[in-house]
């Protein structure tokens, strides 16, 4: 464990929530001229999953920010022109491709041992790569087909082999089509003086524990590792070059490191009621979430349907910088319905109806329906106020 200086800083729980949210573009007026684009580079990473109930979560992220941003603006935002790359960041990410060097020594570590246990015929590896340089970006399919015929995982030579490009560098997921990753190479994708820059695991390192740093706004040890998987050995290593400072928060039990911009202005603004993808880095640590917003938060849409509190896809609702109840949302053709609502109290109602009633506009419902709520007696107060929207 590394030692940690003394505080920079002294922060109370609430300085240390309301940082949190304006790092996370939540606090003051969004980045309108800057977009999508805007909030991923701020961000420095939005979390790709298959789930897709409301919309998809990297949807859901700039939507949260922005409001009704359109959902085709959304894609071409994150895709077109070069603008961004797949890889392993928290999880598989769309990441700004300017950040392409940090995430050498991520490569380097995939190279240097052997992943899956997944066995690849002799010249596998080399025909991909040809047939893409030849061919141009292509989806595993294309490339002769991403299974074998039997369980999901039971994936086909070619979807092996272009996946260990992937993990190793030689290639790039450049989009995704109907889901499916589109590969091409990275000496292609890749701008040339990214594509050559020589960074060592040190300055990677330092480079995204800062900018984990930043997007945080404040956070421990952990939270600031976990935002890029990082080990704590590695942030351990690197945080004293980082830039950023160590802070103590009321009510932490562990020690904190802060971006120095989020210390320098006390962070004003409101935002706008919303609902959050359970995949938004705001509220993905779960330790983290509890920590600054006493809300516990748990997907479970892996868990057995009896086991479940909240519901498959439950989403957090955001309202005056606390996470005040959840909406298990589903869509009916041009009904947006809300399957189960958990509320943390009455006064909460307006906060819930309204998001609600914009989600349903930006996904194109014309109604919305409440189902079950919890409390139940809030359920007509509810639904009156939805309708009254």
């Amino acid at each position: 464990m590394t030692t940690v200086p003394s505080p920079a800083a002294e922060l109370s729980a609430d300085e240390a929530r309301r940082i949190a949210l304006r790092a996370q573009g939540f606090l003051g007026a969004p980045d309108r001229r800057g977009g999508v684009r805007g909030v991923l580079r701020h961000l420095g990473a939005v979390q790709l999953d298959t789930i897709s109930v409301l919309a998809r979560s990297h949807e859901l992220i700039p939507y949260a920010r922005l409001g009704a941003v359109g959902r085709r603006t959304v894609e071409d935002a994150y895709w077109t022109e070069g603008h961004s790359f797949e890889y392993w960041s928290h999880a598989a990410c769309i990441l700004p491709v300017e950040e392409w060097p940090h995430f050498a020594f991520r490569r380097r570590a995939y190279r240097s041992r052997p992943h899956w246990s997944h066995d690849l015929p002799d010249g596998a590896y080399e025909k991909v790569i040809k047939q893409l340089r030849a061919e141009g970006p292509l989806t595993a399919t294309e490339l002769g087909g991403a299974k074998n015929g039997g369980e999901w995982w039971d994936w086909s030579a070619s979807k092996v082999a272009v996946e260990r490009a992937l993990m190793y560098g030689e290639v790039v997921c450049t989009a995704r089509r109907s889901w499916k990753r589109v590969y091409d190479l990275a000496e292609r994708a890749v701008p040339d003086h990214l594509l050559n820059a020589e960074l060592d695991d040190a300055e990677c390192l330092r480079r995204l524990v800062r900018l984990a740093g930043e997007a945080l706004g404040v956070g421990t040890r952990a939270d600031i590792a976990d935002y890029h998987r990082l080990k704590g050995e590695q942030f351990d290593a690197v945080v004293a070059d980082s830039g950023l400072v160590p802070v103590t928060v009321q009510g932490w039990s562990k020690p904190a490191w802060a971006d120095p911009e989020a210390l320098a202005s006390v962070p004003r603004g409101r935002h706008r009621t919303t609902l959050l993808s359970p995949f938004d880095s705001l509220i993905w640590e779960r330790a983290r979430t509890e920590r600054i917003f006493g809300f516990t938060h748990r997907l479970e849409a892996y868990v057995p349907k009896q086991k479940r509190v909240y519901g498959y896809f439950a989403m957090p609702v955001l309202a005056g910088g606390r996470l005040v109840g959840r909406v298990d949302p589903a869509r009916e053709g041009s009904t947006l319905v809300a399957k189960q609502v958990s509320l943390e109290g009455a006064k909460y109602v307006p906060a819930v109806a309204q998001a609600l009633s914009e989600a349903a506009t930006w996904v194109g419902c014309t109604d919305v329906r409440v189902e079950r709520v919890s409390p139940p007696e809030l359920h007509g107060s509810l639904t009156q106020a939805v309708k009254a929207l």
